[in-house]
């Protein structure tokens, strides 16, 4: 049986005025990767931001290892074991990519497994162990989104939250994009994903959430929802 590792229920979220969310509910088990699809504005970054603590819910409750985290602070979470790998990177610009790299682990104190932690985050990106002195704002679009990725790693994370991870990338780099998210399943790791491409995003999923003006209209085995009429004609260009 799959164990359960975050619960949202019915979560609401304001923007002054405006509902957001209206009293959304799903689930994220451990070892997935489960994708949030949905059009621009339907409430997807808005979901993750309310997750990982960045925004409060006016309503509902989010609970991550049996433990509700529904208003506990940003920093805590993550020391708790879920990171959240923004939407357009968010690297340090000015840092090196060594030092953006570091700060992903700046709540750690196991300086041992951090050291061991960064040799595989640099194994596995290639490409930043070879740039490791260079500054982050010099890397191109697809080097700081594997940036932003390894920093994520090195908070040791269980849950991986990733907004939008292929946006503004080219075909060949969005493959490889991808590609690293199945390798963060494989080593384990469980990951909520949001992501344009929804066609990709799904052929890599085990399960995938529609999202549309703030309601959650569809959910279900990936593959089977990508078969789905409805959701091939709305998302996947078919």
């Amino acid at each position: 049986m799959s164990e359960l590792l975050l619960n949202v229920e019915d979560l609401s979220v304001y923007y002054g005025v405006i509902q957001a969310l209206k009293g959304i509910s799903f689930q994220v088990n451990r070892g997935e990767i489960v994708s949030l699809i949905g059009a621009n504005g339907a409430g997807k970054t808005t979901t993750l931001h309310t997750i990982t603590g960045l925004i409060h819910p006016k309503a509902g409750k989010v609970t991550y290892k049996g433990q509700e985290i529904t208003r506990v602070p940003a920093y805590k979470i993550v020391s708790m074991g879920m990171v959240h790998v923004p939407e357009g990177r968010r690297i340090f610009q000015n840092l090196t990519v060594y030092d953006n790299l570091l700060l992903g682990a700046y709540s750690r104190k196991d300086k041992a497994e951090v050291e061991k932690n960064m040799e595989n985050v640099l194994r596995q990106f290639p490409r930043l162990d070879e740039r490791r002195k260079q500054l982050a704002g010099t890397l191109s679009g697809g080097e700081q989104q594997m940036l932003a990725m390894g920093r994520a790693l090195l908070s040791s994370p269980e849950l991986i939250v990733l907004d939008e991870p292929s946006m503004g990338l080219s075909p060949l780099l969005v493959n490889e994009i991808f590609e690293i998210v199945k390798s963060f399943r494989e080593a384990g790791k469980t990951v909520l994903l949001v992501e344009q491409n929804a066609k990709k995003a799904m052929s890599i999923s085990d399960r995938a959430y529609v999202l549309e003006n703030g309601v959650i209209t569809m959910s279900g085995n990936a593959a089977e929802l990508a078969a789905d009429d409805r959701v091939r004609k709305a998302y996947l260009g078919a």
